[in-house]
């Protein structure tokens, strides 16, 4: 697989930063300069998640770069990397997006630009390169064929029908407030006002069909969900667990949201040369290729030719022709630290009335 690589190692740049990193590094020296050191410490980028296991197994077998990894949520590796500074023991992470400006305000982040930065989208990237989304995930639906007659297609489509329909905790679940926040999209809201969403779930929630329950997979499996709401990445790999043919996966076509994940490397690093090196190979096609094999949709999906295996476990491209990027970060956070409260007022209310 190397030699496929050859040509991603040739034109990087490292992103200048204020700190005296090196300007238009060869990616070959950095190359050399992360064998050196020889491992790379992760924190939240288990083998588990998004087939990160490919990734650190290439990098071990082509790079000898070894690799260990410290499972946790966006805020305790942000917090992680603020407490232990100069101690560092974690070299690079992957947060929600959402997370990743909060990294950069806390100072404990550094920038490195893959030699595929102009390939990511200016909405999921830092402009100084201190963070770029290096897979997304969309609010899709997962429809249970055996008990849902007719499928629905849309957010319009899901308030037709007389099954129920599954969110999951909107008090803590990070995937079920984005789901408010995709049909707050569909109804004609955004990020600034989250109102539609919430008279849709109220909706739904009046007339019985709002199920309590999160769409697990063990939920799932069990016949307790008939539509679930969830991210399109957990949806996918869910069905294929259990039974590809029982369950349908789609994007809503009247709206959605799309967020992403973000790699963040730790300004403190013992290894920052294999973190950088990390994010090259992780935004490179072999390295995206990795990630859709995991079942999340690589940022640069429409610039990779995806073996029909991996394309197989992805859905097709234009099923995301309405799926929305946040594009007022700042509303979109004070919002969602106000819509577990919003929940309570409107749509638990409405399902007593």
């Amino acid at each position: 697989m190397k030699y496929l690589y050859a040509s991603v190692l040739t034109t990087a740049l490292l992103a200048i930063g204020p700190a005296g990193y090196a300007a238009a590094a060869d990616v070959a020296a950095l190359e050399q300069a992360a064998r050196q050191e020889g491992q790379v410490m992760s924190v939240g980028m288990p083998d588990s998640w998004a087939n990160w296991k490919q990734t650190w197994q290439d990098l071990a077998s082509q790079y000898q770069i070894q690799h260990s990894d410290t499972d946790m949520s966006s805020a305790q590796e942000i917090a992680k990397f603020l407490a232990e500074k100069n101690n560092a023991s974690a070299d690079i992470g992957d947060v929600g997006v959402s997370f990743a400006p909060l990294a950069v305000q806390k100072g404990v982040t550094q920038p490195y630009k893959p030699s595929t930065w102009d390939q990511i989208p200016d909405w999921a990237k830092d402009k100084e390169g201190q963070w770029a989304v290096a897979y997304t995930g969309t609010i899709a639906f997962i429809v249970n064929k055996q008990t849902v007659k007719t499928i629905p297609h849309s957010w319009a489509d899901l308030l037709k029908g007389d099954y129920k329909v599954a969110l999951g905790d909107v008090g803590t679940a990070a995937q079920a407030v984005n789901g408010v926040l995709a049909a707050a999209y569909a109804m004609g809201g955004n990020e600034t006002n989250l109102q539609p969403g919430l008279d849709f779930f109220a909706k739904l929630a009046k007339a019985g069909r709002l199920g309590l329950n999160d769409p697990s997979i063990a939920a799932l499996e069990k016949g307790e969900v008939d539509v679930g709401i969830l991210w399109d990445f957990n949806g996918l790999n869910y069905r294929d667990q259990i039974d590809k043919t029982r369950f349908e996966v789609l994007i809503p076509s009247d709206g959605s949201v799309i967020s992403g994940y973000s790699t963040i490397i730790n300004k403190y690093a013992k290894h920052p040369n294999a973190a950088k090196f990390a994010r090259e190979y992780i935004f490179s096609d072999a390295g995206q290729i990795n990630l859709a094999r995991g079942y999340a949709r690589p940022i640069r999906v429409e610039r990779l030719t995806l073996p029909e295996d991996v394309k197989a476990k992805l859905l097709p491209d234009e099923q995301y022709k309405n799926a929305h990027p946040i594009a007022d970060a700042a509303a979109w956070e004070k919002n969602a630290k106000a819509l577990p409260r919003l929940w309570q007022e409107n749509v638990m209310m409405a399902m007593k009335q």
